[in-house]
């Protein structure tokens, strides 16, 4: 027995008058009308209107099921035109996951101007080290790094590619010197950082000689790449930091980086959410932005990282030759 069509025949056959006029309104048969009355009252054991050949009338019980039908019906349709309206508009709470980095560097930002655009729409998001279970309905979408994905049925949206590089203070290069190859690290205290796409003590560097595994320790091992940044200004360490948590401090001069000529963990940053069909215009509307905004970021960072490593390079050179280190250290030029 479909209930909520046999209340709206109920409904209609008492605003019509008849059992005929309803069935001609719904383009139906005066049987049928009748039939989905007796429905409801045989599964309500409750008489629900007196009928007689010249009229119709509602019991005590109809008169008060009635008000109840028109309330739950009127319900049922809000609710129908709130889903179908959440396909077109976007409005309401998006629930968003991102890796705790990535979600502070990129995430947030993107969230700001996404939001001006859309004012409506609310966002909870979590920063977490661990990839929500998308299918279980915890997260709408999420934003992840990693070298590739596992295959899943996740959809998935490649917004750019990033890199990790090696980064120290100044402090510290001053005091124990700056690594001039990849063994030389084995020499050095090597902050650790967990991350979920690769183990934490091997660090493999990429650069003019090829790839270079190295295996690595030291006194600070920490799960967020901001953390470890502030554990490298302090001097405690070289660490490997993805380019989006190191640019701010190779620009303002906080951190310097180390062996500039290679990179570590080259990954793809993606949009993930769970179906093709039926997405709202929220999660839709997010993930365009980010595809549209995003790629631009990554890649200004990655300009300015290059920009910042010619610049380091350069200035490294000019100190090293005679004119400039006898202007550094004019005691020694003159002996």
């Amino acid at each position: 027995m479909d209930t909520l069509q046999n209340m709206r025949v109920f409904i209609r056959v008492v605003e019509a008058g008849s059992f005929t006029a309803a069935a001609q309104s719904l383009d139906s048969t005066t049987g049928a009308m009748s039939r989905a009355v007796s429905e409801l009252e045989a599964h309500l054991r409750t008489r629900l209107l007196n009928r007689s050949t010249r009229r119709l009338a509602l019991t005590p019980a109809g008169e008060r099921y009635l008000k109840r039908c028109s309330q739950i019906l009127a319900d049922v349709d809000s609710a129908e035109e709130e889903a179908s309206c959440a396909h077109e508009r976007p409005a309401g709470a998006l629930r968003m996951h991102s890796f705790a980095s990535i979600g502070q560097q990129y995430v947030l930002p993107a969230i700001s101007r996404y939001r001006a655009l859309h004012p409506e729409v609310t966002v909870e998001l979590t920063l977490s080290q661990r990839m929500p279970d998308l299918f279980e309905g915890s997260s709408d979408v999420s934003v992840v790094t990693a070298a590739s994905l596992p295959n899943s049925d996740l959809v998935s949206h490649q917004l750019g590619s990033s890199c990790s590089i090696l980064c120290a203070s100044p402090a510290y290069v001053h005091t124990h010197g700056a690594p001039r190859t990849p063994a030389d690290l084995a020499h050095h205290d090597c902050l650790i950082l967990k991350t979920p796409t690769a183990p934490a003590h091997i660090w493999v560097l990429e650069g003019p000689e090829g790839s270079v595994e190295m295996q690595v320790d030291g006194p600070v091992q920490v799960n967020i790449a901001e953390s470890l940044a502030v554990a490298i200004r302090e001097g405690m360490g070289i660490g490997m930091l993805p380019v989006y948590a190191a640019i701010e401090g190779l620009r303002n001069g906080t951190l310097v980086r180390v062996l500039p000529h290679h990179i570590l963990q080259k990954n793809h940053v993606y949009a993930l959410y769970p179906s093709r069909k039926f997405v709202d215009a929220k999660t839709k509307t997010w993930v365009e932005f980010l595809r549209a905004h995003l790629p631009e970021v990554i890649a200004r960072d990655m300009a300015l990282l290059e920009e910042l490593t010619q610049e380091q390079l350069a200035d490294a050179a000019a100190i090293s030759t005679p004119d400039a280190r006898a202007a550094a250290h004019p005691a020694k030029a003159a002996q």
